[in-house]
Parts: structure tokens; sequence; C-alpha cells
């Protein structure tokens, strides 16, 4: 396990830190400019696999329609269905797993950056102590940077946002899976995209703030969560094109523009349907006196004829 550990630091948090402190005497002095400059720079560093995932699922939804007729073909055997369904990815060359690269290759390093921040910007002055083990030898510029001041505008980058930076995070991070969600193949698939959809912004905006669950993780990771979701979905958009966030706004715009009218229709049902109930009761009431009418009437002429039949016998 310490082994692990050591290795982790050597190969993931060392750099980070060395980097971002780095960067913080570059950008004069601003920490949080340092972590843009960082998630552009990595978000870069990744380029080619998010290029590959971007294709990968240009190329899944160009087969959406092969996957439907094999669907409709052996809908009675899954097993079959999932057998065609390889084969033409294989035949396609593509690779359904690819697409999900860049976010496994991000949680390491959005672990990573939790713990290099927190290193970074110490909340006490001892710890700089521990900060000063990690940063190289050979790079005076670093020491020569410490202590870090982590305020950015009206954050300090070591502790959690309450509202806009959590709102941030999970508006731009629902955009990111709207614009690269994988095609589903069934009803399941697609309600297991939706349920994503929704779950993950939710979840991390949670995370991100200082108001839910007793506190969240730190405003400078939840920088770099939001500007590398804004830097992906513009990869995403020149690639593959902008098509889902134009149905996106498109849906808002229209949804906004009905609104009215579909309150103004509903004031209107109401009105209708209401002078329809009113319409309605009159009519019973009226064929209520009506049918009072006609029995009393039909007693009445009943009445004389069995008197008449009394006074005949007596």
């Amino acid at each position: 396990m310490e082994l692990l550990s050591q290795i982790w630091n050597n190969l993931l948090i060392e750099p980070m830190i060395n980097s971002l402190v780095l960067l913080y005497s570059i950008c004069g002095s601003n920490f949080g400019l340092a972590i843009v400059v960082f998630t552009i720079l990595t978000r870069g560093l990744m380029f080619p696999l998010t290029v590959k995932q971007s294709r990968q699922m240009k190329a899944m939804t160009a087969l959406q329609p092969k996957l439907k007729e094999i669907q409709a073909k052996h809908k009675n055997d899954r097993s079959k269905i999932s057998q065609e369904t390889m084969k033409m990815y294989k035949d396609q060359g593509v690779n359904p797993i690819g697409c999900l690269g860049p976010m496994f290759i991000q949680m390491p390093i959005f672990i990573g950056l939790y713990q290099a921040i927190m290193k970074t910007v110490p909340s006490a002055p001892e710890n700089l102590i521990v900060l000063s083990r990690y940063l190289y030898g050979w790079l005076p510029i670093n020491r020569e940077a410490i202590p870090i001041d982590s305020t950015f505008f009206w954050l300090d980058l070591a502790r959690p946002d309450s509202y806009v930076l959590p709102v941030l995070v999970g508006i731009s991070m629902f955009v990111m899976q709207k614009m690269t969600s994988m095609p589903a193949m069934d009803d399941r698939q697609a309600q297991t995209n939706k349920m994503m959809l929704w779950m993950m912004p939710i979840m991390f905006g949670v995370m991100a703030s200082d108001k839910i669950l007793g506190g969240g993780f730190p405003s400078g990771l939840a920088v770099y969560w939001t500007i590398s979701n804004i830097v992906g979905i513009v990869i995403q958009g020149m690639i593959t094109g902008w098509e889902p966030l134009i149905n996106l706004l498109t849906f808002f715009k229209t949804k906004k523009k009905l609104q009215p009218a579909l309150i103004s229709a509903g004031v209107n049902e109401a009105l209708i349907e209401e002078q329809e109930k009113n319409e309605t009761d009159t009519d019973d009431r009226e064929n209520s006196r009506g049918r009072n009418r006609n029995s009393s009437d039909r007693v009445r002429r009943k009445s004389p004829r069995g008197g008449n039949r009394g006074r005949k016998q007596r």
C-alpha cells in the first residue's frame, strides 16, 4: 500500500503541485488563472484522445439505422442482437468503450488535483513544511513563490463556494453530457442515458457547494471542472457538430415562447369547462323540472279516473 502511495505521489501529485506553483509564478501570482491555464494545458494533452472519442461517437451515431434493423430482425433473441451488433462494430472499426476514454482519464486527474490544491494552498502555516517536500529542488522559482495567495475574485480557491460555481459546474456538465451522450440502442439504454444526463450534473453541483452535505470540494477544483467542460464542449462541437447544443437551446427557447400561450390556453380551457359545466347544470335542472311536471300531470290525470271507478262501484 505504501508503494502504491509513493507511485501515486511521484507520478501525479508532485507534477501537479509543481505545475500549479510554476504557473502561479508565470501568471502574476494569480492562482485562479494558474488553474485555468493548467486546465487548458491538460485538455490539450488529452486532445488526441478526445478527437478519437468524438469520432467514435460520430461513427456510432451513423450506425443507428443499422442497429435498429438488427433489433427489428432479431427482436426475440437478445443474444443474437448482441452478436450481430458486436460484429457490425468490428466490421466498421467502432469501439464503444473508446467513447469513455477521456472520462476515465479525467477522474484520476480530478482526484489528484484535489489533493494538489489542498497541499499547494495549506490551511495552516506549519503545512508549508509538508508542501516544501513536494517541490522540485531543481526548480528554485517554485520555492520563491511560496506562500500562495488563494484569492480569486470573491473566491478562496482552497474552500468551496456556495452557489455560483456549483451552478456553473452543474450547467457545464449537463451541456457536456448532452454533447457527448452515447446513442441509445433500445428504450432501456435511452432511459439510462436520460438518468445519467441529470444525475451526474446534480451530483457534481451538490459536491461543489458548501451549503449541502456539510461542505464541498475546493473552489479551485470547481474552476478546473467548469473550464474543462467548456473546453470539451468546444472540441466536441468542432468535431461532431453543434446539433445537440442547438437542439437544447431551441427546446428551451420554444418552451419559453409557448409558456404564455399554454397558460392562456389553460385559462381559456378552464373558462370553457366552467361554462360547459354551468350549461350542463342548467340543462339538468330544466330536465328535472320537466320530469317533475310530467309526473304531476300524470298523477292528476290518473286521479279522476280512480275516483270515478270508486263512485261507480258504490
